[in-house]
């Protein structure tokens, strides 16, 4: 992949980043070289430019430095936030959804043939369910994935199914082109998409697009767990999943 990419020292400074993003306490420079497939050296003159940019900043514990994040990515989701409007404009519809569900809701957008989570009202239930705010999961195997991949132009559509590299997440995912296609075929055909325990195991997905004027701004779910989920449950959360969805619409 580096290969085919320009500028691999940037590559090198996300690896690092990432690393020090994942870690509450920061790096120091012999945890990144012993962490990180990269040489100290370069791990060093790296870190050089990033402090020199705001990227990262150095905290002195002892004599030995410890590497954290910058303030300026503090600017930089500001600046994201007030782009994404959609959060907002959501989020009285899918609290007042989760209130009625008592399950949780999740709000996503399409990003890099993935799908990223930007908001989720957890469920009023003592059960807590796998995601995180920024993370990203496969849009094959996602109730908001396959409502997005719905709203695909046949081109767009056949394109990401060749493309994309299936994996095995639960015994029911969805692992090749032609399941992939009847899936997002029924999708469009009864207005929402199903996980079916696709995505993470023993959780059950429901997920609504979010189109206006053929601009996709996003898809929401409600996720439930398996054992919770019945055909009556079921039957009302599509009916309330759809009011949500004309909800939101009708505001962005």
């Amino acid at each position: 992949m580096e290969n085919k990419l320009y500028g691999t020292v940037l590559l090198k400074a996300k690896k690092i980043l990432d690393w020090i993003a994942r870690s509450s306490e920061g790096a120091t420079l012999n945890t990144l070289s012993k962490q990180l497939d990269i040489s100290k050296p370069t791990i060093y003159k790296i870190l050089k430019t990033l402090e020199y940019c705001g990227y990262v900043r150095v905290v002195l514990v002892g004599e030995e430095k410890v590497y954290h994040l910058g303030t300026v990515f503090l600017e930089y989701a500001q600046s994201v936030n007030e782009s994404i409007d959609i959060v907002e404009v959501a989020r009285p519809f899918l609290k007042e959804l989760r209130d009625q569900t008592g399950e949780t809701v999740n709000l996503g957008i399409a990003e890099d043939n993935a799908i990223v989570l930007l908001s989720k009202m957890e469920s009023t239930h003592s059960i807590k369910l796998v995601s995180v705010i920024g993370g990203k999961m496969h849009m094959y195997s996602s109730a908001m994935g396959k409502a997005i991949l719905a709203t695909y132009s046949a081109e767009q559509l056949a394109d990401y199914a060749d493309r994309v590299e299936y994996q095995q997440m639960t015994p029911n995912t969805v692992t090749d082109k032609e399941e992939l296609l009847a899936t997002v075929a029924q999708t469009r055909q009864q207005g929402y998409s199903v996980d079916d325990v696709e995505n993470q195991p023993g959780v059950y997905c429901l997920g609504f697009s979010l189109v206006v004027n053929g601009r996709v701004y996003g898809a929401f779910s409600i996720s439930v767990p398996e054992f919770r989920m019945t055909a009556a449950k079921k039957r009302q959360f599509i009916r309330l999943g759809k009011q949500t969805q004309g909800q939101i619409e009708a505001h962005l």
